[in-house]
């Protein structure tokens, strides 16, 4: 079939996130609000592709030079070229699905394993309360997985309880410590005590990333899987020492995350896919978990933290899995109103209100912060903080206009401050 693109339009939009989580997300992820639509013209008049992506969290943007690189192209030709942006590819592939009339799935080479793929609610650094309300609504929108980011300012047992109290065992959590329990000798008493909750699934990235040798020694203490974000320098360690149980697959398009789910099924280790935005990401999501035979982790699309999906009908979401669209291209419709709704300035960036951040350490130390980075970056790489205390929370206060509030965040802003 000839076809050429004749012009790419790319589109920002702000999409606010629902109420419950909007505080806590705007703390650490408030790019995760600005989503990208692309659409892909072509020179027969109805045929569009559609593609999103989040600018400030991809593997790849698009851009004014990989526009011009597919212009003028079969969209066939150039859709597997992982380095056009991410919303540009998926614009890509949907694009020749509808031409050929064929789902998106049906593009990748891979043969179909699974109609419906498993799919987890995602919830960013949350008091216990928070998270039990947002494992309520989890349920009652078909998921029944969860990952959370544990961290050392609140206290995870606490968390797992609160969720526990409100779901059955069936309900699982992904724990996601992005490294922040540092070594074996600060992660493994707290993994075994864990190890005891039976919704608890897997440990997620527990100690650094980069020490092959920690992750080793944490996963013969303990008895859940433990996870790493793939990482190809580290593969063939990994493989060698056999330290982890299987993969986050994320930041890669295309070509890159099948050929990470063929490695991790050669070496039959599991996986989830991790690629962030609305609907039409986790249409896309949907249809690359269905040909990677060892993607049998829930996916994490963040789809749940947005108050609009940007789609016309909604992904259906059902004991814990998402139903595989089978429409040509990626299956769902855009919902073109919702361009209106949102747009902002392309090179939008949001910025958060003032906060201060106190760190109650559980033992009457409270340590004060002027932003989540500033926290983030005194546990992780400073490494003076608990890295997971019993009884921490975290006190956050609004900016109210007082002098008090500004003296105490300027003193933060210089240097974290004790209470």
């Amino acid at each position: 079939m000839s076809l050429r693109v004749t012009g790419v339009e790319r589109t920002t939009l702000h999409v606010p996130f629902r109420e419950r989580s909007r505080p806590w997300n705007e703390i650490l992820v408030a790019e995760f609000a600005v989503v990208e639509i692309v659409r892909v013209r072509t020179d027969s008049a109805e045929l569009v592709g559609y593609g999103e992506s989040l600018p400030h969290y991809t593997w790849a943007r698009t851009t004014d030079e990989t526009v011009a690189r597919v212009v003028g192209r079969h969209p066939a030709e150039v859709m597997a070229d992982d380095t056009l942006g991410a919303g540009l590819q998926m614009a890509l592939y949907d694009v020749v699905g509808k031409a050929l009339g064929v789902p998106v799935h049906a593009l990748f080479g891979q043969p179909v394993v699974r109609r419906w793929c498993p799919l987890a609610w995602w919830s960013t650094k949350m008091p216990p309360a928070v998270l039990a309300e947002e494992a309520k609504d989890a349920m009652a929108e078909g998921y029944l997985a969860h990952k959370l980011k544990a961290r050392p300012w609140f206290d995870v047992h606490e968390q797992v309880a609160a969720i526990s109290a409100v779901t059955p065992v069936h309900y699982e959590l992904d724990l996601d410590w992005n490294g922040m329990l540092r070594t074996p000798g600060e992660a493994i008493d707290v993994l075994r005590e864990l190890d005891r909750q039976p919704r608890v699934k897997m440990y997620e990235s527990p100690v650094l990333q980069s020490d092959v040798a920690a992750q080793r020694a944490v996963r013969a203490k303990v008895a859940r899987p433990v996870v790493e974000h793939y990482n190809a320098a580290l593969f063939p360690s990994w493989m060698r020492e056999d330290a982890i149980d299987g993969f986050v697959s994320c930041n890669a398009g295309v070509s890159g995350t099948i050929a990470q789910g063929l490695r991790a099924a050669a070496f039959n280790k599991d996986l989830f896919l991790q690629i962030v935005g609305p609907g039409l990401t986790t249409a896309w999501t949907l249809h690359l978990g269905a040909v990677l035979t060892h993607a049998r982790w829930p996916a994490v699309t963040c789809l749940n933290v947005y108050a609009d999906d940007l789609l016309t009908e909604p992904i259906e979401v059902r004991g814990g899995y998402g139903r595989l669209p089978e429409g040509p291209g990626l299956g769902v419709a855009f919902d073109e109103e919702a361009l209106e709704r949102w747009r902002v300035p392309d090179g939008f960036t949001p910025v958060p209100p003032r906060r201060l951040l106190s760190f109650r350490l559980g033992d009457g130390r409270v340590r004060c912060y002027a932003g989540i980075k500033q926290l983030f970056e005194e546990c992780r790489y400073v490494g003076n903080m608990p890295a997971q205390s019993r009884g921490a929370c975290l006190d956050v206060r609004d900016d109210d206009g007082s002098e008090d509030f500004d003296a105490l965040y300027r003193r933060a802003e210089a240097a974290p401050v004790w209470e």
